[in-house]
Formats: structure tokens, sequence, C-alpha cells
């Protein structure tokens, strides 16, 4: 009997560690490089994912939010791929630096016209925005992915407090507080953007994109794998000693 519960739990605990041990699906997220301050500019990199094993992602369209718009918005041109910025007039001019602007921007579309974002590969996708608002801690963007076997995910969902991650979170961007003497960070354009223009091979990319707790997770698993795996070798052992005996 001792033995037979020993296995068991083995079975129990090995199913647990590999039931939290499956890896998270990746999202269309946005960060800053550097920081993105209140008030100020900043390059940002919206990464993108290809979670497809027969398909590539040829197309990114990331949408702006309209309650705090954006009137500079500069894309870092990337080799492989155009570039479309979509402007809005808008309801209520605003006034940055002195200056009227009437319109921002509401959407930029990337489009492949290469091969796009490969199965086991991922892009960054740099822009250079502001000024970005004072009135807010964070900036949600919906993005639209589009494969090229005409599949689309929309990275729609937003975050809501205390609750579990949405299946298809919209991208997020913290904004940070000014510094005390008054400067907002980065004043950076595009073409300052330290990100790699263009995917790098799923072999170094997968390793070096992937989170911690990705890799805790698997280490995890294998535990799991090997202590049910020794419980049940040993329930089945002492099954068999007391057969012969």
């Amino acid at each position: 009997m001792k033995a037979s519960r020993i296995a068991a739990a083995g079975a129990v605990a090995a199913s647990a560690v590999l039931a939290v041990s499956a890896p998270a699906f990746a999202h269309v997220s946005v960060q800053p490089e550097g920081e993105a301050a209140k008030g100020g500019y900043a390059v940002v990199d919206f990464k993108v994912p290809n979670e497809r094993d027969d398909a590539s992602t040829n197309k990114i369209e990331v949408n702006f939010p309209t309650d705090h718009p954006l009137a500079s918005v500069m894309p870092q041109p990337l080799d492989g791929w155009s570039v479309k910025v979509t402007k809005t007039k808008l309801a209520k001019p605003l006034t940055l630096h002195g200056e009227k602007i009437s319109e921002a921007v509401s959407k930029v579309t990337w489009t492949a016209t290469g091969k796009g974002i490969e199965p086991g590969f991922f892009q960054k996708f740099p822009l250079s925005v502001g000024a970005l608002p004072e009135d807010t801690d964070e900036l949600v963007f919906k993005a639209i992915q589009t494969y090229d076997n005409k599949e689309v995910v929309r990275w729609i969902e937003p975050q809501q407090e205390g609750q579990e991650e949405p299946e298809n979170p919209a991208p997020v961007l913290t904004l940070s507080e000014a510094s005390a003497d008054g400067h907002h960070g980065s004043s950076g354009t595009a073409k300052d953007a330290s990100a790699t223009s263009t995917a790098a091979p799923a072999s170094s990319t997968s390793a070096s994109s992937a989170d911690s707790s990705d890799t805790t997770a698997r280490v995890l698993g294998v535990v799991g794998i090997v202590v049910g795996a020794a419980g049940v070798a040993y329930g089945v052992l002492a099954g068999r000693r007391r057969t012969e005996a």
C-alpha cells in the first residue's frame, strides 16, 4: 500500500508540474527603448512574434488610442516591409509647444514586401512617438496581425483589473513620470532606434526572447516527469516483490 501511494503521488506530481509548465503563447507587445516619460518623446518597439508553424505574418496594423492622440509618429524604415501612416482629423485640436494640431496619427500599417515574419521568428517595428500625454499612466494600442494564409489575429482585448489576462491582450505602453528637473525622457527619433531591423534566425532569436519564466517552467516539467516516473517504477518493483514473496 505504501509503495502504491508513493507511485500515485509521483504520478500526480508529474501531471501537476507538466500542467504549469505548458508554455504561454507570445503576444504582440510594445516596449520603450529607455523610458517613455509623460509629456516627452520616445522610441517604442512593437514586438510581433509568429505563432504559427505553417504560415508567415505578412501584415501588422497598430491602431492608436483616440482618447490620447499622438501628433508625431515616425516609423523607422525596415528592410522587407513597406509602412503607411494614417492620420485622422481631431474633433478638438491640440496645442503642443504653442502650436495647434488639428490631426493625429490613428493607425500605422506595415506590409511585407518579402517573406514577412516566418515561423520561428519575430520582428520589432520601431516608432518615434510624442508628445506623450501627461494625464494617463498608460497607452493602450490595438494591433491586428495577418498571416499569408488569410488568418487574422486581433490583439485588441484590454486587461481588466483583478482579472486574468485575456486571450488576445492589446499592447500596453506604460508611461513614467517626468523627472524632477523637467526633462521628459528620451527625445530621440526612429533613426536612433537600436532595434534590429531584420528578424534573427529562430535558433538565436527564440533563445534571446524567451522569458525566464518559460525556462523555469520547462525545468520544472522535466523534474516532474522524472519524479513521476520514479514513483511509478518504485510501485511496480514493490508490487513484484510482494508477488514473489
